[in-house]
């Protein structure tokens, strides 16, 4: 074929599919000569440039792939870039005047391009302008999710991520689906509104300021069970444990508020902990699936990532014991804080537990509450790398960073989430770029240490008002039904609040994460703690000493290294 007639039939507008031609016969030189006098030098400059501005757009697709993140709207505060580096990636294209990195001009915004198959923006179209790529490309990568997974060195997992999020029109969501969210987000910040004007000076580690945390864990568990996950085992630190107890695992609200009364007592032996340290174990059944679902919170001490390698065990343990051995009925689900997440060891350790043959729980589902500041710690003093997440990286993990103010991208990245882990048994990360309203403990005054974060906090409107406002506009629900939503949860919490004066002894086994069956009689009171004499004789134990330390046989010759200098 002829690469000339090609590329003029390409710049003259030819789809390039159907740009190819059969060589014509050889022309005569005189023609030849006659053709290159009359500008086929000029056509030639013009095809170059066509296969230039081609290349050109490839890079420009991949270095959205890349570094889109870098530029996404993750904080809800404004205040932050998506990272720590605070850099505009000079290949993309943030304005027009970047498009000569790549040897383009303004001029060539409405030229169309054919597209590469390492991109799925197109949707069913192969080919588009340039002005519509960069437009689709920056929805995808810089709104209020920022994707890191080019650095997976697996293609068919890379086309995966990037067909659930480059594909136009995939965060779709039905009235249904954004009225069940609403009233999921409803239960979450009322439940932290009530304890905070029932209890305002008791420390809980409230979850203001992320709250979608509790519609995002719904959401990981309903997608799980949909693919038939059975049980879930979950582990986490301090902040939302209440509430993660009260409207994902549905501990009995009453149970919650006694937690509260000074004058409690406890009732079992190894009981005396605190409210936000403590586990629970819940069979029901799955609303959105109609399955049933065993949910597990591992009780967590105050050293907050200590809990992951338990959480697998604890996982691995129930898998081997189901016969389990590709975790598609058991899975683990682990929320972190963004300092710990980066700081404590103990994180990096179990993520290279997470794929080795004798551990793997077939992958996890990681939860960052990224409250962009640890205990008093800007984000800047506490961590070397760009992200709390990057410690991820080093087993293949997809890190799905999101803007936690925008609850429907919050709710598709959980989809995808849950849809990887069962697809590729691998763990996977979500980061919640959030805030942390109150100080670490509703103690603390954070003004002190973070006046600039915390005058922004004070303006910052909740994310139950923002996404109700949305949905309110666009007729999806009524304000009197929102209204209603609020009415119906307070009342469902002031009439457990009522019952709870009644309960002032505390039962261990209403808090413990595992069935334990057999250890209590049916009362629900543990069974004797007194056990039979285990000791034996001292004769006994020196007839075993002699044993073990002497010779085993005449004449026998003991190993040099075993003698005592």
């Amino acid at each position: 074929m002829s690469w000339d007639l090609y590329f003029r039939n390409a710049t003259s507008g030819t789809v390039p599919g159907h740009a190819f031609q059969t060589q014509l016969p050889e022309l005569a030189s005189g023609q030849t000569s006659l053709i290159q006098s009359h500008g086929l030098t000029k056509t030639l400059g013009k095809a170059e440039k066509l296969v230039e501005d081609h290349l050109a757009v490839q890079s420009l697709i991949r270095a959205y792939q890349i570094r889109g993140h870098h530029v996404a709207q993750l904080d809800p505060l404004g205040i932050l870039d998506a990272d720590l580096d605070s850099f505009v990636p000079s290949d993309l294209i943030t304005t027009i005047d970047k498009l000569g990195f790549y040897g383009l001009y303004e001029s060539d915004l409405d030229k169309v391009f054919q597209l590469p198959t390492t991109t799925f923006i197109g949707g069913n179209e192969s080919m588009l302008s340039l002005r519509e790529i960069i437009r689709r490309l920056e929805n995808t990568y810089c709104q209020h999710i920022g994707l890191e997974f080019m650095f997976i060195n697996d293609v068919e997992q890379c086309d995966w991520i990037r067909q659930k999020f480059e594909t136009p029109g995939v965060m779709k969501f039905t009235s249904e689906e954004k009225r069940t969210l609403l009233a999921r987000l409803v239960r979450s910040t009322r439940f932290e509104d009530f304890l905070a004007r029932k209890w305002s000076s008791e420390k809980r580690f409230g979850l203001e300021g992320c709250e979608v945390m509790i519609p995002a864990l719904k959401t990981i568990i309903d997608k799980s069970s949909e693919m038939g996950i059975e049980y879930v085992i979950m582990g986490m630190p301090h902040r939302g444990r209440l509430n993660v107890l009260a409207n994902v695992i549905r501990k009995e609200l009453e149970q919650i508020f006694c937690q509260f009364d000074p004058k409690l007592e406890a009732a079992d032996e190894g009981s005396g902990d605190v409210k936000y340290h403590l586990g629970m174990y819940h069979e029901r059944i799955n609303r959105a699936t109609n399955k049933n679902i065993t949910l597990s919170l591992v009780a967590n001490p105050s050293h907050l990532e200590a809990v992951d390698p338990v959480v697998q065990g604890k996982t691995k343990a129930e898998q081997f014991y189901r016969g389990d051995t590709e975790g598609r009925k058991v899975m683990s689900v682990l929320l972190h804080g963004d300092a710990a997440f980066a700081g404590q060891g103990v994180v990096y350790e179990t993520f290279h537990l997470s794929d080795l043959p004798s551990y793997t729980t077939n992958g996890t589902i990681h939860v960052v509450v990224n409250n962009q500041i640890g205990f008093t710690t800007d984000p800047r003093m506490a961590r070397s790398s760009p992200y709390p997440t990057d410690v991820a990286r080093v087993v293949n993990a997809p890190i799905f960073h999101v803007n936690a103010d925008d609850p429907e991208a919050v709710m598709y990245v959980c989809n995808v989430a849950a849809e990887w882990r069962n697809t590729f048994n691998k763990d996977v990360v979500i980061d919640l770029v959030c805030y942390r309203k109150r100080g670490h403990n509703e103690m603390d005054e954070p003004m002190f240490t973070q006046p600039l974060m915390y005058k922004q906090i004070q303006k910052q409107v909740p994310v139950l008002k923002k996404y109700a406002d949305k949905l309110i506009a666009d007729g999806t629900v009524t304000l009197q039904e929102f209204e209603e939503e609020i009415a119906e949860y307070d009342k469902i919490c002031e009439e457990a609040y009522a019952r709870s004066k009644d309960n002032k002894i505390l039962h261990i086994k209403h808090w413990l994460d595992s069935p334990w069956p057999g250890f209590f009689n049916l009362d629900g009171e543990p069974k004797s703690m007194t056990c039979p004499s285990t000791g034996i004789s001292e004769d006994m134990l020196t007839h075993i000493g002699n044993v073990a330390s002497s010779v085993p046989l005449e004449g026998f010759k003991i190993h040099g290294g075993e003698r005592n200098p």
